[in-house]
């Protein structure tokens, strides 16, 4: 009887122990598929499907249009792009009043194409694109149009701006708009040499996109 009393003793307390082990532990929130606390059990970050991918791409021989379109990347948080030709333009070839300088044999042929470096990853990725270039001619230079034709930019939207020390944007978007197939254009605006980042927030924020 005093066996059988011990051997009932040590299964009660067996018994409370598993019982106080299974009771202590807690559940793991990642675990369960809560992790984003939505209550569609979607496993989408916060917002991701309602945000805007955008790319701002840019070509800019002085570093004029660079400083501008960092601006702009600062206010949208997007994805910085260079256009850079395969051959960079010397100071002779930025020489607008020799008529055989190479922007200005460039510009009289609507058919030249300059090679450029390097390629978008994953372009279709993006929503919207900015593209910034100085005036040239009273278009852009033809590096950007190699850039446009080397993509498909159906469904999106393209925001173009530009750099010039007094023309305006005109209509050298027009005749990139050309290049494009299935795509909104916004109007876009000329920015001066001087802009700061106060002038493109507020540009930014005009467009109301």
């Amino acid at each position: 009887m005093k066996h059988f009393k011990n051997l009932l003793l040590l299964v009660v307390t067996l018994f409370f122990a598993i019982s106080l082990i299974s009771c202590g532990k807690t559940e793991d929130p990642v675990e369960s598929g809560s992790e984003n606390n939505n209550s569609n059990g979607s496993n989408e970050k916060p917002n991701e499907t309602n945000e805007h991918r955008i790319l701002v791409a840019y070509f800019s021989a002085t570093n004029t249009t660079k400083h501008i379109a960092e601006l702009i990347n600062e206010e949208v948080d997007g994805v910085l792009f260079e256009i850079i030709p395969a051959v960079s333009y010397t100071s002779a070839d930025l020489n607008y009043n020799n008529s055989n300088s190479r922007t200005s044999l460039e510009n009289k042929d609507d058919s030249i194409r300059p090679e450029i470096k390097g390629t978008v990853e994953n372009m279709e990725q993006y929503d919207v694109v900015y593209i910034g270039y100085p005036i040239w001619f009273g278009k852009a230079p033809k590096p950007v149009y190699t850039f446009f034709e080397a993509y498909d930019f159906s469904g999106k939207t393209i925001i173009p701006f530009c750099t010039s020390g007094s023309s305006s944007i005109g209509s050298s978007a027009t005749y990139l708009e050309k290049l494009t197939k299935s795509a909104t254009w916004l109007n876009g605006t000329r920015f001066s040499s001087t802009a700061n980042q106060s002038t493109v927030a507020s540009w930014i924020e005009g467009l109301k996109y």
